[in-house]
Protein backbone atom coordinates (compact mmCIF):
# COMPACT_ATOMS: atom_id res chain seq x y z
CA UNK A 1 0.00 0.00 0.00
CA UNK A 2 1.10 3.57 -0.62
CA UNK A 3 0.11 7.14 -1.41
CA UNK A 4 -1.11 7.68 -4.98
CA UNK A 5 -1.00 11.45 -4.71
CA UNK A 6 -4.74 12.00 -4.12
CA UNK A 7 -5.55 13.08 -0.58
CA UNK A 8 -7.03 10.35 1.61
CA UNK A 9 -6.71 7.65 -1.06
CA UNK A 10 -4.79 4.44 -0.42
CA UNK A 11 -3.13 2.77 -3.40
CA UNK A 12 -1.75 -0.74 -3.82
CA UNK A 13 0.49 -2.64 -6.18
CA UNK A 14 -2.53 -4.48 -7.60
CA UNK A 15 -1.57 -8.10 -6.79
CA UNK A 16 -3.75 -8.35 -3.67
CA UNK A 17 -6.55 -6.47 -5.40
CA UNK A 18 -6.62 -8.91 -8.29
CA UNK A 19 -6.84 -11.96 -6.04
CA UNK A 20 -9.62 -10.39 -3.99
CA UNK A 21 -11.56 -9.28 -7.07
CA UNK A 22 -11.35 -12.73 -8.67
CA UNK A 23 -12.85 -14.33 -5.56
CA UNK A 24 -15.59 -11.67 -5.44
CA UNK A 25 -16.32 -12.16 -9.13
CA UNK A 26 -16.73 -15.94 -8.77
CA UNK A 27 -18.96 -15.60 -5.68
CA UNK A 28 -21.24 -13.01 -7.25
CA UNK A 29 -21.48 -14.69 -10.66
CA UNK A 30 -22.43 -17.98 -8.98
CA UNK A 31 -25.01 -16.32 -6.74
CA UNK A 32 -26.48 -14.44 -9.71
CA UNK A 33 -27.24 -17.71 -11.50
CA UNK A 34 -28.59 -19.39 -8.36
CA UNK A 35 -30.76 -16.47 -7.27
CA UNK A 36 -32.09 -15.81 -10.76
CA UNK A 37 -33.26 -19.41 -11.12
CA UNK A 38 -34.70 -19.46 -7.59
CA UNK A 39 -36.38 -16.09 -8.05
CA UNK A 40 -38.01 -17.11 -11.33
CA UNK A 41 -39.24 -20.46 -9.99
CA UNK A 42 -40.43 -18.92 -6.70
CA UNK A 43 -42.06 -15.93 -8.45
CA UNK A 44 -40.12 -13.59 -6.16
CA UNK A 45 -39.31 -10.08 -7.38
CA UNK A 46 -37.11 -9.68 -4.30
CA UNK A 47 -34.89 -12.59 -5.33
CA UNK A 48 -34.92 -11.51 -8.97
CA UNK A 49 -33.88 -8.00 -7.95
CA UNK A 50 -31.15 -9.39 -5.72
CA UNK A 51 -29.90 -11.68 -8.49
CA UNK A 52 -29.59 -8.71 -10.86
CA UNK A 53 -27.75 -6.88 -8.10
CA UNK A 54 -25.35 -9.83 -7.98
CA UNK A 55 -24.99 -9.62 -11.76
CA UNK A 56 -24.22 -5.91 -11.48
CA UNK A 57 -21.58 -6.70 -8.85
CA UNK A 58 -19.99 -9.35 -11.05
CA UNK A 59 -19.81 -6.76 -13.83
CA UNK A 60 -18.29 -4.25 -11.40
CA UNK A 61 -15.63 -6.69 -10.25
CA UNK A 62 -14.83 -7.61 -13.84
CA UNK A 63 -14.34 -3.95 -14.79
CA UNK A 64 -12.34 -3.35 -11.60
CA UNK A 65 -10.08 -6.28 -12.50
CA UNK A 66 -9.52 -4.67 -15.87
CA UNK A 67 -8.58 -1.39 -14.14
CA UNK A 68 -6.09 -2.79 -11.58
CA UNK A 69 -2.58 -1.57 -12.30
CA UNK A 70 -3.73 0.77 -15.07
CA UNK A 71 -3.86 4.56 -15.19
CA UNK A 72 -6.38 6.76 -13.37
CA UNK A 73 -8.23 7.20 -16.65
CA UNK A 74 -8.92 3.46 -16.85
CA UNK A 75 -9.92 3.33 -13.18
CA UNK A 76 -12.35 6.22 -13.54
CA UNK A 77 -13.81 4.64 -16.65
CA UNK A 78 -14.28 1.32 -14.84
CA UNK A 79 -16.03 3.04 -11.92
CA UNK A 80 -18.31 5.02 -14.23
CA UNK A 81 -19.25 1.93 -16.23
CA UNK A 82 -20.04 0.18 -12.93
CA UNK A 83 -22.29 3.03 -11.84
CA UNK A 84 -24.20 3.11 -15.13
CA UNK A 85 -24.68 -0.68 -15.13
CA UNK A 86 -26.07 -0.54 -11.60
CA UNK A 87 -28.54 2.23 -12.49
CA UNK A 88 -29.77 0.53 -15.67
CA UNK A 89 -30.38 -2.77 -13.88
CA UNK A 90 -32.12 -0.96 -11.03
CA UNK A 91 -34.62 0.62 -13.39
CA UNK A 92 -35.05 -2.74 -15.13
CA UNK A 93 -36.07 -4.36 -11.85
CA UNK A 94 -38.53 -1.55 -11.17
CA UNK A 95 -40.19 -2.35 -14.49
CA UNK A 96 -40.45 -6.04 -13.50
CA UNK A 97 -41.95 -5.14 -10.11
CA UNK A 98 -44.56 -3.01 -11.87
CA UNK A 99 -45.41 -5.86 -14.25
CA UNK A 100 -45.90 -8.34 -11.41
CA UNK A 101 -47.93 -5.85 -9.40
CA UNK A 102 -50.33 -5.49 -12.34
CA UNK A 103 -50.51 -9.15 -13.37
CA UNK A 104 -50.01 -10.71 -9.94
CA UNK A 105 -47.55 -13.19 -8.44
CA UNK A 106 -47.41 -15.91 -5.77
CA UNK A 107 -43.93 -15.82 -4.21
CA UNK A 108 -42.75 -18.92 -2.34
CA UNK A 109 -41.71 -17.58 1.06
CA UNK A 110 -39.52 -20.51 2.18
CA UNK A 111 -37.42 -20.25 -0.97
CA UNK A 112 -37.06 -16.51 -0.43
CA UNK A 113 -35.88 -17.00 3.15
CA UNK A 114 -33.50 -19.88 2.40
CA UNK A 115 -31.87 -18.30 -0.65
CA UNK A 116 -31.81 -14.95 1.14
CA UNK A 117 -29.72 -16.41 3.96
CA UNK A 118 -27.37 -18.08 1.46
CA UNK A 119 -26.92 -14.79 -0.42
CA UNK A 120 -26.35 -12.93 2.86
CA UNK A 121 -23.58 -15.35 3.84
CA UNK A 122 -21.96 -14.91 0.41
CA UNK A 123 -22.12 -11.12 0.62
CA UNK A 124 -20.80 -10.96 4.18
CA UNK A 125 -17.82 -12.96 2.93
CA UNK A 126 -17.40 -10.40 0.14
CA UNK A 127 -17.60 -7.49 2.60
CA UNK A 128 -14.91 -9.10 4.79
CA UNK A 129 -12.65 -9.67 1.78
CA UNK A 130 -12.85 -6.14 0.41
CA UNK A 131 -13.04 -4.20 3.70
CA UNK A 132 -9.35 -3.24 3.63
CA UNK A 133 -9.85 -1.57 0.25
CA UNK A 134 -12.84 0.59 1.23
CA UNK A 135 -10.61 3.72 1.38
CA UNK A 136 -8.61 2.73 -1.67
CA UNK A 137 -8.70 3.84 -5.27
CA UNK A 138 -12.01 4.66 -6.95
CA UNK A 139 -12.56 1.29 -8.66
CA UNK A 140 -12.07 -0.52 -5.32
CA UNK A 141 -14.24 1.95 -3.42
CA UNK A 142 -16.98 1.27 -5.96
CA UNK A 143 -16.65 -2.45 -5.27
CA UNK A 144 -16.95 -1.82 -1.52
CA UNK A 145 -20.18 0.15 -2.02
CA UNK A 146 -21.66 -2.72 -4.05
CA UNK A 147 -20.80 -5.33 -1.42
CA UNK A 148 -22.27 -3.41 1.52
CA UNK A 149 -25.46 -2.60 -0.43
CA UNK A 150 -25.87 -6.29 -1.26
CA UNK A 151 -25.73 -7.41 2.36
CA UNK A 152 -28.45 -4.90 3.25
CA UNK A 153 -30.58 -6.06 0.32
CA UNK A 154 -30.25 -9.70 1.44
CA UNK A 155 -31.62 -8.82 4.87
CA UNK A 156 -34.57 -7.19 3.15
CA UNK A 157 -35.29 -10.32 1.12
CA UNK A 158 -35.25 -12.46 4.26
CA UNK A 159 -37.61 -10.12 6.13
CA UNK A 160 -39.98 -9.90 3.15
CA UNK A 161 -40.00 -13.71 2.88
CA UNK A 162 -41.05 -13.96 6.53
CA UNK A 163 -43.80 -11.37 5.98
CA UNK A 164 -45.07 -13.12 2.85
CA UNK A 165 -45.36 -16.34 4.85
CA UNK A 166 -47.11 -14.69 7.81
CA UNK A 167 -49.47 -12.49 5.80
CA UNK A 168 -50.05 -14.80 2.81
CA UNK A 169 -49.68 -11.73 0.62
CA UNK A 170 -47.16 -10.92 -2.18
CA UNK A 171 -46.98 -7.21 -1.33
CA UNK A 172 -43.88 -7.53 0.96
CA UNK A 173 -42.02 -9.22 -1.92
CA UNK A 174 -43.02 -6.48 -4.36
CA UNK A 175 -42.04 -3.87 -1.79
CA UNK A 176 -38.57 -5.32 -1.21
CA UNK A 177 -38.09 -5.57 -4.97
CA UNK A 178 -38.80 -1.85 -5.18
CA UNK A 179 -36.51 -1.04 -2.25
CA UNK A 180 -33.63 -3.08 -3.66
CA UNK A 181 -34.10 -1.34 -6.99
CA UNK A 182 -33.84 2.02 -5.20
CA UNK A 183 -30.68 0.85 -3.38
CA UNK A 184 -29.18 -0.29 -6.67
CA UNK A 185 -29.95 3.03 -8.37
CA UNK A 186 -28.70 5.06 -5.39
CA UNK A 187 -25.47 3.03 -5.33
CA UNK A 188 -24.94 3.74 -9.03
CA UNK A 189 -25.44 7.48 -8.47
CA UNK A 190 -23.01 7.43 -5.51
CA UNK A 191 -20.36 5.68 -7.59
CA UNK A 192 -20.71 8.24 -10.39
CA UNK A 193 -20.46 11.09 -7.88
CA UNK A 194 -17.35 9.58 -6.25
CA UNK A 195 -15.79 9.12 -9.68
CA UNK A 196 -16.37 12.80 -10.41
CA UNK A 197 -14.91 13.83 -7.03
CA UNK A 198 -11.92 11.53 -7.55
CA UNK A 199 -11.35 13.05 -10.97
CA UNK A 200 -11.41 16.55 -9.50
CA UNK A 201 -8.98 15.64 -6.69
CA UNK A 202 -6.45 14.11 -9.07
CA UNK A 203 -6.50 16.85 -11.72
Amino acid sequence: MGDCGCEGVICSSGVGEKKTLWVLLVINASMFVGEAIAGWLAESTGLLADSLDMFADAAVYATALYAVGKSDVFKLTAARISGVIQMVLGFGVLAEVSRRFIFGSQPVSLVMIGVGFLALAANLACVALIAKYRNGEIHMRASWIFSVNDALANLGVIVSGVLVRLLHNPIPDLLIGTIISAIVIKGGIKILKEAQEYSSECN
